[in-house]
Formats: structure tokens, sequence, C-alpha cells
């Protein structure tokens, strides 16, 4: 079993004990007796014989309690209420978005307002570009404006 260069061991065999069962004790059975004695019934069956037992009386489930009946105008009340806040909420966001688009509309003319404003001084105050049109000296429009003459 084992190869030539290794030991050999002593090998310990473990046997597990079985367990012993547990002793049941039985309970006495003590008979006891009804606290009343129930009454006997006889039937006659339709072919003459005779049937004795004990009578039992069926077992009867509790009784379900009616659901009240709901009105037709509560129906139509609570489905009136349910319409009319649905018609709030949608104008109220019908309200909403005018604004928001009103708001946005606006911006973008500003925005507009903003670049051609820019566009115009720009062109304005270029220092490059055309040189056309009228140059003024101011020193003699001064001097002409208050008729000083030299």
């Amino acid at each position: 079993m084992y190869p030539d260069h290794t030991p050999h061991r002593a090998v310990e065999v473990h046997r597990p004990a079985p367990i012993p069962s547990p002793v049941v004790h039985s309970a006495p059975v003590v008979p006891v007796q009804p606290s009343t004695v129930p009454t006997v019934a006889s039937v006659v069956l339709p072919d003459g014989r005779v049937v004795t037992g004990y009578a039992i009386d069926a077992v009867r489930p509790e009784p379900v309690t009616a659901k009240p009946a709901v009105s037709r105008t509560a129906v139509n009340v609570a489905l009136g209420g349910v319409g009319f806040l649905a018609v709030c909420g949608g104008l109220l966001l019908l309200t909403s978005f005018v604004a928001a688009l009103t708001a946005f509309i606006g911006q973008l003319i500003i925005l507009a307002a903003v670049v051609f404003g820019g566009w115009i001084a720009v062109q304005v105050l270029s220092g490059s570009g055309h040189k056309g049109g009228t140059t003024v000296n101011i020193r003699r429009a001064v001097i002409k404006r208050n008729h000083f003459h030299g």
C-alpha cells in the first residue's frame, strides 16, 4: 500500500457507537365523563329500521356581514372629484408650460438684441475698414460756431 521509502504507520479504526433510543413514556389515558349527557335521537327509516344515535349540532359558520350598498350618488361624487382633480392638475401643468415658454421666448429676444447690438457696436467702433464719410475738424467747428474768425 505504501511505497518502500515511506515509513509504515499504524492505522486506528474508529467504530461508531450506536445512540441509545430515548425511552418513551406514554401518559396514562384517563376517561373523562362529559359534563352533560347528550340527548339520544332515534330515526325511523322508510324500510322500517330504526337508527339511534346522539344528536350533533351542525357547525354553523358565522354569518357573513353584508356589505352596505354604495349609492350611485356617492360613486358619481367620487368620480367627479377625481375628474376635477385631474383637470386642475392638467391646468396647473399647462400654466407652467406657458410660463416657461414665455420666459424662453423672452430670453431668445434678449439674446438676439445682445448679438445684434454687439454686431452694430463692432461695426461702429472698428478702426479698420471703410474710411469714407465726412471728417469734421472740431477746432474749426467750435471757432465757426462762436464766430471767431482768425
